[in-house]
């Protein structure tokens, strides 16, 4: 029979613990806890996938049985128990997929195979992978025997996401978290499987391919592989970057340029050939932002090491740092994240990016007119406070005249009088007619009290009293001595909703638009029905989704008209979508996620059974 292919991932899988790439902390410690003979009875290995946690649970069971291991604490593999392990043909060392089999039942077939001693060797080594899987009722069911298990029995359980496992099975586990890989990790461990599979490939070629896999072991080898088919057995830069969809970053250094220079046609040009290349717009603003992220990581040597790019463009990177300013650097990456975030709500995604080139462009310019010698300073309406300024204003004496005592006024003194009309207005207080006077910019001389007398009745007024004539308020008197001078209204009281009135505008407004040429939106304020819940609400019913994107664009326009006509600014109005049958509304847009999937389960009853017994959990 011909020999398969075997995946890199498979093929070059660690068969003791000095092999494991890039977790040298956990295979130390199970080395010497081996060689001390102080083996817990239960594990629990998490961390992120592809980083040798199934790996090191296999090893670690293959080494305790090892009936020779070596001075090193490792595995022989050439003893009968290492050697049934590698064939698969172990009877010691029981694997169980906690994803597929995450019942009770599963559980308790496990518990019963605990029972029985190993036939060779010294210990049964249960592993259970994606423990985290297990229902609650399988955990609980596990507890006792995890707790107090045979001295033959040791139990490793694996798992991605640790914080799902309960706390009361963490108790019982010595728990080792597993790191991802470093990218210098992953690729000293590819030139060595490159040396092996006599693969010519360039350490640039393989430093993307560990960005790429951002860690994990698993899926660099399987970039590897899938690279390596496609290039016939030579990895380069620039294919590498070809098979696996990245954008060069000499276009970012290109596109950097072009906008220091302000050259914002260069920089559009640059673009469209981006794109015709077949990039996408979120690829370009994510690539971006992480190469301004790594201009701006040079700029410090503290943070230098944080600078994870092939060889070659370190230098490139630190040149690039040295011309750039902080705050550029800063708002551009501002920019750009808010650019990535909005990107999915844009509905012309081409023009969406093609605004943030341009905002990046004219960014120098918009921090130079932000500066002050050469500083940024904050803007402000005013350089400090101002205090109010305020002037004293001498009282006026007014006196009432008596019928029994009466003076005349001083011939070289000035005298005030006080209009009756005016007067008459004003409160009385213990018989006595008093005026308010007004703030006035310009001193006023001292005067002094002034009574009428019967020698001189052309030069003074006298005050007449509460009781002389109908009482007059404010208004009418300023009406009679101003009235053909200045136009004076009364506020006008506000109005409730009225429907007749309110449809009378409403008609007026269609009416409007038709005059514009907006005849469906006119159409759709003659089919609108207008109803009033409260004396400042009322409500609209439209019979379609479209129909209602008419009544919101004109949504300003509209309600100041109803202000003006009911003559209240809190009125408002909500816009309600009345389906019927002869409006064709998408089913996707009328139901949420919840009622999607009821719809579903409906028509489709094994969906439902389907998710009641993998126990999912469906985020709606």
């Amino acid at each position: 029979m011909e020999n398969h292919f075997v995946v890199s991932a498979r093929k070059y899988r660690p068969q003791n613990f000095n092999t494991v790439v890039g977790q040298s902390h956990i295979t130390t410690t199970l080395k010497n806890a081996i060689k001390n003979n102080q083996l817990a009875h239960a594990f629990l290995f998490c961390g992120p996938r592809g980083v040798g946690k199934t790996t090191c649970a296999r090893i670690l069971a293959k080494t305790i049985n090892c009936t020779s291991p070596t001075p090193e604490g490792e595995a022989c593999n050439t003893c009968n128990s290492c050697v049934s392990f590698d064939a698969g043909t172990s009877l010691n060392i029981h694997e169980l997929d906690a994803a597929s089999n995450n019942s009770v039942d599963d559980i308790r077939s496990l518990v019963e195979q605990v029972r029985f001693a190993p036939q060779a060797g010294k210990y049964k080594v249960y592993i259970v992978d994606e423990v985290h899987m297990l229902s609650a009722s399988a955990f609980n069911a596990f507890l006792k025997t995890l707790e107090e298990p045979p001295s033959y029995a040791i139990f490793i359980l694996a798992t991605t996401e640790k914080h799902k496992i309960l706390p009361t099975i963490l108790s019982r586990c010595q728990i080792f978290d597993f790191k991802r890989i470093t990218n210098n990790d992953t690729v000293e461990h590819l030139e060595e499987i490159a040396g092996k599979e006599s693969i010519k490939a360039e350490r640039a070629a393989l430093q993307v391919i560990a960005q790429k896999s951002e860690g994990c072991m698993r899926d660099s080898l399987s970039i590897l592989d899938k690279i390596v088919s496609f290039t016939g057995g030579s990895l380069t830069y620039q294919n590498t970057l070809e098979h696996l969809n990245i954008l060069d970053e000499d276009y970012f250094f290109k596109l950097l340029e072009s906008m220091q220079a302000k050259d914002l046609a260069a920089s559009m040009i640059l673009y469209d050939e981006i794109n015709r290349k077949g990039f996408e717009g979120d690829m370009v603003l994510n690539g971006f932002a992480e190469f301004i992220r790594n201009i701006l990581v040079c700029k410090d040597p503290k943070s230098a090491p944080l600078l994870e790019v092939v060889e070659g463009m370190q230098d490139k990177y630190i040149s690039a740092a040295a011309a750039m300013g902080m705050s550029y650097l800063v708002s551009a990456l501002n920019i750009l994240n808010e650019a990535e975030i909005n990107y999915k709500m844009a509905r012309n995604k081409r023009l969406h990016v093609e605004l943030t080139l341009i905002k990046l462009n004219f960014l120098q310019e918009a921090i130079e007119l932000a500066s002050e010698n050469g500083s940024i300073v904050k803007k402000k309406r005013i350089d400090g406070p101002v205090a109010i300024k305020t002037r004293s204003i001498p009282s006026i004496q007014v006196v009432t005249p008596s019928n029994t005592t009466a003076t005349t006024t001083t011939a070289n003194k000035p005298s005030v009088s006080i209009d009756s009309e005016v007067a008459a207005s004003m409160p009385t207080i213990s018989g006595t007619q008093t005026t308010k006077q007004p703030l006035a910019t310009t001193p006023i001389p001292a005067v002094s009290p002034v009574v009428s007398t019967a020698t001189e009745p052309a030069k003074t007024r006298t005050i007449p009293a509460q009781s002389s004539g109908p009482k007059k308020n404010l208004l009418t008197a300023l009406r009679e001595k101003y009235g053909d001078q200045y136009a004076i209204e009364e506020v006008k009281e506000a109005e409730s909703l009225n429907l007749e009135k309110l449809r009378a505008c409403w008609d007026a407004y269609g009416a409007t638009l038709e005059a514009q040429q907006k005849h469906s939106a006119a159409g759709t304020f003659k089919m609108a029905v207008l109803e009033i819940e409260s004396d400042i609400h009322f409500t609209v019913r439209v019979p379609g989704l479209t129909a209602q994107k008419f009544v919101e664009q004109e949504r300003m326009m509209l309600i100041d008209q109803i202000f003006a006509t009911f003559n209240n600014r809190s009125i408002k109005f909500s816009v309600i979508v009345d389906a019927t049958e002869k409006e064709d509304v998408p089913i996707h847009m009328r139901l949420n996620s919840k009622q999607k999937f009821e719809r579903i389960s409906e028509q489709y009853p094994l969906l439902k059974e389907l998710k009641e017994k993998l126990k999912l959990e469906i985020d709606y």
